[in-house]
């Protein structure tokens, strides 16, 4: 593995921030923010998160660098994130693999056909990202509802822009669970061909279930039985690596979310 981080990790939403700063929870071991909702932020919460990243490790995960799409590359966005890292010593950045953009923000993460110019498209940006940033960034495989154009199947498309950009990988457990269930493919095949050994961490997540083929990856519930035995298999295949619970909608209080960060932590010891 390459990253440095370790144990399990929690998404820091702004309703907590000054919670945890009181009352210090033991069982979290890393916290991720998404660095665009922070670039500008002053005041009292800025300065709340500068207290939170002096006493606990942080990793980045970006929103809107439209990594996919065909507007040009933001790299003036590219070099605040810089900065910001810099600010609060954060080692790490991941992004989707999608587009947010096209002439504009589409404030939602659309699908990247599956194809070889696509591969070589991204994989491009990407390593220009890397270039500005100075060090690798992990890439996430992503949720995604319709097929916009298919060469190659999504494993071997996302193991293709890894390979050719060179980057690092960002494991989201419940978007192979989501995306399995939607176009009808095995997850656990999908799982054992993922390149581990470029694995920094990983996410897993709830999400709402529309209909028995279709989930809808929100954020926004409990983590459900199959993709704690994902995760499970995952760990059991690849070994431990960092798990980051994600939580972004129907917030419940942060002590029910420290479960199931625990949960993450039990699986972990129980797998080593």
């Amino acid at each position: 593995m390459q990253s440095n981080l370790q144990g399990a990790g929690l998404g820091l939403r702004r309703p907590f921030l000054n919670e945890i700063l009181q009352t210090p929870q033991p069982e979290i071991d890393f916290y991720e923010v998404a660095p665009e909702n922070w670039i500008t932020m002053g005041g009292k919460l800025g300065k709340a998160l500068r207290a939170m990243t002096e006493k606990y490790q942080f990793v980045c995960h970006g929103l809107s660098l439209s990594i996919g799409s065909s507007d040009a590359l933001d790299e003036k966005l590219v070099q605040q994130i810089k900065a910001f890292m810099a600010t609060h010593g954060i080692e790490h950045y991941s992004e989707h693999l999608s587009y947010c953009s096209h002439n504009g923000h589409l404030y939602d993460l659309m699908p990247i056909p599956f194809t070889a110019e696509a591969v070589t498209h991204v994989a491009t940006r990407i390593k220009r990202v890397q270039d500005i940033l100075e060090r690798k960034i992990a890439i996430e495989n992503v949720s995604y509802y319709t097929f916009v154009g298919q060469e190659m199947s999504e494993i071997e498309f996302f193991n293709a822009v890894v390979n050719e950009a060179d980057c690092d990988v960002l494991l989201d457990v419940n978007n192979i669970y989501v995306n399995s269930v939607n176009h009808g493919y095995d997850a656990i095949d999908f799982l054992n061909v993922m390149p581990v050994e470029r694995i920094t961490y990983a996410h897993i997540a709830g999400h709402f279930k529309e209909a028995e083929d279709f989930l809808v990856d929100t954020h926004g519930a409990p983590i459900i039985d199959p993709v704690w035995e994902l995760l499970r298999h995952a760990y059991q295949r690849f070994g431990v690596f960092p798990t980051l619970l994600e939580r972004d909608f129907n917030l419940p209080p942060l002590n029910e979310l420290v479960a199931e960060v625990q949960q993450i932590k039990a699986l972990q010891a129980e797998v080593k």
